[in-house]
């Protein structure tokens, strides 16, 4: 299968997102519809629920094309887009008014206040996750649509 090589490395990249998104839909319905938390979550929920998937999926087509040259495992490459989301959906947190930065703490929706210390941690903890799913999971699906040895 060697025909359009890079709409299948697209499809493997938005995978893992596209499998995750009926559940933080549902996972909103419940916070937002059932239990009436007053938090406007869904200025929140934007950035992940539209361009996540397709940064995965643009993601995956970049290693397929710069594999060649890099020689990079799927999962470093993988491990790697975390230290672009972040930046981003911070700079879209803040310009939306979702999060405003203090000198040591992170205030989100102007009511819950987290440390940056436990950001970094999370943040470290992402990067694995990222690295484990990019792996094994997008590493599978690129080698079941035959565009991974």
């Amino acid at each position: 299968m060697s025909t359009h090589p890079y709409l299948r490395a697209y499809l493997a990249g938005i995978f893992v997102p596209t499998l995750i998104l009926p559940l933080m839909l549902t996972a909103f319905i419940v916070l937002r519809l059932v239990l009436q938390v007053p938090v406007p979550i869904e200025r929140g929920l934007v950035f992940p629920l539209a361009l996540v998937p397709v940064v995965w999926g643009l993601w995956s087509v970049l290693w397929l094309g710069s594999h060649e040259h890099t020689h990079l495992n799927v999962g470093v490459h993988g491990a790697i887009l975390p230290f672009l989301l972040l930046p981003a959906g911070a700079f879209i947190a803040h310009a939306s008014g979702v999060v405003a930065f203090g000198a040591t703490s992170v205030t989100w929706f102007q009511a819950l206040q987290i440390p940056y210390v436990l950001i970094a941690c999370g943040f470290c903890c992402g990067v694995a996750a990222y690295y484990l799913v990019w792996k094994y999971i997008v590493g599978f699906v690129n080698r079941v649509l035959g565009i991974a040895a």
